[in-house]
């Protein structure tokens, strides 16, 4: 393996190569690449970033974000259907993460939800259709993320430009990366496959319906950040029950360990570098393979940004609130739902029978 294919590995893939090491000396050259990886990436993130903020503005920092994530997953991710329809099906995403987020911030959170509904279905339904490429990490993330940092005016007609030039940049890369793959199945494919007895149909119609009625419940409520009870339903919701549950576990062990842990950054060192805690947790997440360790890193930037608006007691009440709520109710609703669509599969057995 060359050096730049080791620098291609994720996390897992990383380490995996350092536990093989047979060498002191393999070791160490493994653990230089990994660290050339992460000090790499953290640069050009930072750097990408920064340079939509200068284009486009500070309060869209967040479209460099969301086309970030876009371009780093999709430049290796495919959507399981031809290279040309799914170019398009990007193009059609990127329309729909702009648009509707900034509507449904218009509307009342019930119009909202149904709103928000209506646009994840799209995404979901022929962006995530292989669930464990985790697609939704990424579309229903950047979709939360638009509607939590919303703008208006100037501020959304710069965003306009912004996403347009991150549509044209990810289905640029994915169509060069991919255009060579000889897929099969087509977007006629990913309809006929529609199965509701199906676990990935399940999975599909549970984030569709859950992420929406978790937002909509926490603004009913009036509890700021309602994206990040949205985020954490989503990020739970799984296509099988067990891992389901391992996920709602550690995404609160990991967001109250994560709180933790900024507390005492905040109070050990000074307010002039509090900014730079998000990015000691960005170095987090890319040292971590596991989904806990993951979540724990994840809550210094979400609080790093709300503690400039709430203060550190508001910011970090509203972090465990949100989570705690989100995973929870996600999990409960899943429960409820397979419940009934196996309640639903029993009936219709029984009045085949007779």
């Amino acid at each position: 393996m060359t050096f730049y294919q080791e620098l291609q590995l994720n996390q897992a893939g990383s380490k995996n190569l350092l536990k093989k090491s047979e060498t002191l000396k393999e070791k160490l050259y493994h653990m230089w690449v990994y660290l050339v990886k992460i000090a790499v990436t953290m640069a050009f993130c930072f750097l990408f970033v920064s340079i939509f903020s200068i284009l486009f503005g500070n309060e869209n920092s967040i479209v460099g974000v969301v086309v970030l994530l876009c371009l780093m997953v999709f430049r290796n991710a495919d959507l399981g259907i031809h290279t040309g329809q799914s170019t398009m099906l990007l193009a059609l995403f990127f329309v729909i993460m702009t648009v509707c987020p900034h509507l449904a911030n218009q509307f009342s959170p019930v119009l909202g939800m149904l709103l928000n509904i209506a646009a994840l279905a799209v995404l979901i339904l022929f962006g995530c259709h292989n669930p464990f490429m985790f697609n939704q990490s990424t579309l229903v993330l950047g979709y939360l993320l638009l509607y939590g940092y919303d703008v208006t005016g100037k501020s959304y007609q710069m965003r306009l430009v912004g996403m347009a030039l991150g549509a044209a940049l990810t289905c640029f890369v994915f169509y060069r990366n991919h255009k060579n793959r000889t897929y099969k199945r087509n977007l006629k494919d990913l309809i006929q496959e529609f199965d509701i007895t199906s676990s990935r149909t399940k999975w599909q119609i549970c984030q569709i319906l859950c992420v929406p009625i978790v937002l909509c419940i926490a603004e009913l409520c009036n509890m700021p950040r309602a994206m990040w009870a949205g985020i954490a339903a989503m990020s739970a919701i799984l296509p099988f029950m067990e891992d389901m549950h391992y996920r709602v576990r550690k995404r609160i062990v990991g967001n109250i360990a994560g709180v933790i842990c900024f507390t005492v950054l905040y109070f050990l060192l000074p307010s002039s570098i509090y900014a730079y805690i998000g990015i000691l947790g960005g170095i987090g997440v890319g040292f971590s393979a596991q989904y806990g360790w993951q979540a724990v890193f994840n809550t210094f930037g979400a609080l790093a940004i709300a503690a400039e608006t709430y203060g550190l007691q508001g910011a970090v009440s509203l972090r465990v609130i949100q989570n705690v709520f989100g995973v929870v109710f996600a999990l409960v609703f899943c429960v409820i739902f397979y419940w009934f669509m196996s309640k639903k599969k029993e009936s219709d057995v029984t009045v085949h029978a007779e």
